[in-house]
Formats: C-alpha cells, structure tokens, sequence
C-alpha cells in the first residue's frame, strides 16, 4: 500500500464523554503529556500509564490516579483508550505503534516517529489498514513566535526566499547519556540530529517548504555515545533557497541557543532564544496587522520543550471528539524523517543526497 493512500477511520467520534488517553513510557517527557491532559480536565482523562520500571510506573500512578500497567500487552487487555501515547525510547516508537494499531487504537507517539525510514513507512502503513489515527508530537510549531512565522510565509510577506538557518547550540553532559543504557545508541535513540534536535530539523520543511539536497557532516567530538553529538548540513530547498543547520550538544556551559532565520527579498526575521521563544528581529517591506503581534509573542522559558504540548493536544482532542483534522499525522511526521535519514546518509557516504528518498 502506498504511504500516501488515504485511509478510513473507523472509530466514532467521542462527543458524550471525556477522551480516554493511555500513556506508555514514563520518563523524561512523559511528564508534559500527563501535565496537558491535566490541562484539558473538562474534556479528557489519563486512564492508565504503563512503565516496565516499578519506581517509574508507581510515581506515574500517584500523579495521575491511572491504573498502572508492566507492559503494553497487559494493558490493551485490560483498557479501552481512545489514543494511546508512546514516549518510550524512540528505537521502540514503530513497534510500539504498530502494535496499537493492530489492536485498533489511535495512537499518538512522539519525535522522532522512528529511527529508520522503513520503519516509519510501516508505522504509517499499518495505522492505514487498521483505520486509526497515528498523531506525531510537533509542538514547537504551537510557539506563538512560529505561528507568526508561518504565518508571514504563507502571505508572501518575505517575496522569494534567499537564505534558511537553523542553530541548536544545546548541551547534553555525559551523565545525560548514562542515566539509561539506550541513550545514544544508533538502534534506540538516534544522535543530536534525530534526538535533541528533531523538532528543529521539522522547520526546514514546515517553514521553508520541500528540500530539494542535503549535504551533511557528523562527528562524536566529546561524549563517550555511538551517535553523533555535533552534526552540520547545507541543504538546498526546491524553491532555490539555500541554508544550513547546526547542531551540537556541547555548548558550554549550559543550552544556549535554538533558532531560525529567514532571509528574503522582501524580509528578514530570526527567531531565537534558548527554544525560538523570543522574536529577535521582524522585518519586513510592507507592514502588516500581525506586526503589533510581535512583542506578545515572545516568552521566557527554562525548557528546551517549551510550552507547546498542552496546544497540541488540543489539536488532537478535537480531532477524536470529530471537530477537527489532525495538524501532525503519520505523513506529516515522515516529511522530517526523510529529511534526518538524508543527513545520516550523507555524512556516512560522503555525498548529496536528493529528495525525496523514494519515489
């Protein structure tokens, strides 16, 4: 079956009660999603949490008051959500995912969606035959100051497009690496690229539009990991602009910087700050309404996760109460894995690669 064939949903709308989500995998991220659906009481619940550590699962039990499940097995027996969350490692998502779906649940994962290309393909296949929703986290792209962004490309204010640049200047110590034994392996994490900076890797295609080449360099310069903790690539997009981004997870002493520039015939912006929260500079020709927008946009924040997740599900409840369409489906999330298996197969090989990967 084709990635790209549409799909039949096969589950009702919930419109008579709170939407039941069921969360696997309770570590580092894991908190933001229990903490949105707190944030949306009155239409959704956590219903249970599933972790194979006990400490993990115990502690998600107590915050939530979800029943507690050792496996996902134990757990699609048991429950009947309406979408089920995986944040385990992300060498686990497409699984984890088809398994989901084959029980006949929608199911939301988070970045990266997979780790290899094939396997994101079968995730997206598998979500199709069963006839279920496969939501992929993207929620940096609620940032108030991206959806300025996004707004301003798709009015044409910045005419053609010259220039792209992306910088993740982030640190990770070793500790990070050794506080779980899949951290920084090839088969369970991915690198900097794939990890750390995915939803950044999502804005070379979300905000500048389909990539036509990537040229890519990786290197592990400090840390004691198999995948890389600095990576840069040139890329050259289809509409003629060209770009870079940079990443590394050695910033000294502390994250510093996640941003994106945009630099064209009409306009000129580049939203930073430690995760594109603050509008630097906005500039533009002509004037528009949204530029007294500007300032409001811009927020503080300590978290490189920022905070968009609580926006993103609601994108998602309304989806499975049947008020809306999903803003980040399986599709949607393969755009930024293709674009990250074209970094890594460029650096391996020492090549461009051109997109897409597959016809």
């Amino acid at each position: 079956m084709s990635p790209h064939s549409l799909r039949p949903q096969t589950h009702a709308p919930v419109t008579d009660r709170k939407v039941r989500f069921a969360l696997v995998g309770c570590g580092r991220i894991a908190a933001n999603h229990m903490e949105s659906v707190k944030v949306h009481a009155e239409r959704a619940e956590m219903i249970a949490v599933v972790d194979t550590d006990p400490a993990k699962l115990a502690a998600a039990v107590e915050r939530t008051g979800a029943r507690g499940y050792p496996s996902l097995e134990a757990m699609l027996a048991a429950e009947t959500p309406d979408c089920v969350i995986i944040t385990t490692p992300s060498g686990l998502h497409s699984q984890q995912v088809i398994q989901v779906a084959r029980a006949g649940f929608d199911v939301m994962t988070e970045k990266p969606m997979a780790t290899r290309w094939q396997d994101g393909l079968a995730m997206v296949r598998a979500c199709d035959e069963a006839g279920v929703h496969l939501f992929v986290v993207k929620q940096n792209r609620r940032n108030k100051t991206l959806q300025l962004l996004k707004k301003a490309m798709e009015l044409g204010r910045f005419g053609r497009i010259y220039m792209v640049n992306v910088n993740v200047f982030w640190t990770r110590p070793q500790e990070y690496y050794d506080s779980a034994s899949w951290r920084g392996t090839w088969e369970f994490d991915g690198g900097a690229f794939m990890n750390q900076a995915s939803h950044y890797v999502d804005l070379l295609d979300w905000i500048g539009g389909p990539v036509e080449s990537v040229m890519a360099y990786t290197g592990t310069l400090a840390r004691n990991i198999e995948v890389e903790d600095t990576g840069v690539a040139a890329l050259k997009w289809r509409n003629g602009a060209m770009g870079t981004i940079n990443v590394t997870m050695l910033t000294y002493p502390k994250n510093m910087e996640g941003s994106i520039t945009i630099l064209g015939e009409k306009g000129s912006v580049r939203v930073g700050g430690l995760a594109v929260n603050e509008i630097k500079h906005w500039d533009f020709a002509d004037k528009h309404e949204m530029d007294a927008e500007v300032e409001q946009a811009s927020y503080q924040t300590t978290s490189v996760y920022g905070f968009g997740h609580p926006l993103y599900y609601d994108n998602v409840i309304n989806t499975l109460r049947g008020e809306a369409m999903p803003e980040t489906d399986g599709r949607e999330g393969l755009k930024s894995l293709e674009l990250l298996i074209a970094m890594y197969l460029s650096s391996r090989d020492g090549r461009r690669v051109n997109l897409p990967l597959e016809y």
